[in-house]
């Protein structure tokens, strides 16, 4: 049994780069943003520490928190498959897309590993699914069809780009249904998930949070040494691994309380915005006069 989570007590250097998961991390469960959180999101971003969002969210799920951006206006959406301006009402800055005909290998291995797997697809331009996945009541213009005339209703390069795959079984444990699909496309594609139901999102392989945030940091000279990052849940254990310093949220995953560098409170508790304030607390404290 783990502990309790506690409030981090050791000494914090002052990072350059802040990035953090949405959903069962910045966010509390009612999906809003707390006051307390935008205060410290807007304090980080005036001492000068860049703050992006990594989520799994496609960016059309980003007004959320499209109000809190400061400076450079980017998120990372789609567990990595897409760099978005959200200053540029979501614009794409970069997609790292799953080849279509990549996606119709991995929906053949999970059909015959998993029967009763039902599938959706995400591309840039929205989401569509087939006739036994849950519907997407946010989405009501989803286009509804297996996903192999989803799939290959276009092969060629007009087509709008795959960001993910997402696969659901509804009587297959979560844990258990992401074993069984790395076992059986995990040589195709980088699988994982972020909800607490059965439901897998897969990207093109070697996509991630963690992949596209170090391109993203590469581009402006930050190290992993010099980036905080904040997670919950198996789609952020590669992030919060390759960051310098990561914190996985009191209410977090038990795979990312185990590898996460430190811990904070849960996210109904603003554990993000706890460290912020701690991390600027301390800058402060150093700096002459203060």
């Amino acid at each position: 049994m783990t502990s309790a989570p506690q409030r981090p007590d050791g000494p914090l250097s002052a990072p350059r780069l802040i990035a953090t998961d949405l959903d069962g991390t910045l966010l509390r469960d009612d999906k809003t943003v707390s006051a307390r959180t935008v205060a410290a999101l807007a304090a980080a971003e005036q001492a000068g520490i860049e703050v992006f969002f990594v989520t799994g969210r496609p960016a059309r799920w980003m007004g959320v928190v499209s109000d809190h951006v400061h400076g450079h206006g980017l998120a990372i959406c789609a567990n990595g498959a897409a760099v978005v301006d959200l200053h540029a009402g979501g614009e794409f800055v970069q997609v790292r897309s799953l080849p279509r005909a990549t996606a119709l290998t991995v929906v053949d291995a999970l059909r015959a590993a998993a029967p009763g797997t039902s599938f959706a697809v995400e591309l840039t331009t929205g989401i569509n699914y087939e006739p036994s996945y849950p519907p997407f009541f946010q989405d009501p213009g989803a286009a509804v069809a297996i996903a192999e005339k989803l799939l290959s209703a276009e092969l060629d390069d007009t087509a709008a780009p795959v960001l993910k795959l997402l696969a659901h079984h509804r009587d297959i444990a979560p844990d258990d249904f992401l074993a069984l699909a790395r076992s059986a496309a995990g040589a195709y594609a980088s699988i994982t998930r972020s909800s607490p139901t059965s439901l897998l999102e897969i990207s093109g392989l070697g996509v991630s949070k963690a992949s596209t945030l170090a391109l993203c940091c590469a581009e402006r000279g930050i190290s992993p040494a010099e980036v905080v990052a904040f997670g919950d849940m198996p789609n952020d254990l590669e992030m919060l691994t390759w960051a310098g310093t990561s914190y996985a949220m009191g209410n977090a995953h038990p795979d990312v309380l185990a590898s996460a560098s430190d811990r904070t409170v849960a996210n109904n508790e603003d554990g993000v915005a706890l460290v912020i304030e701690r991390i600027l607390d301390q800058g402060s404290a150093r700096q002459p006069g203060l």
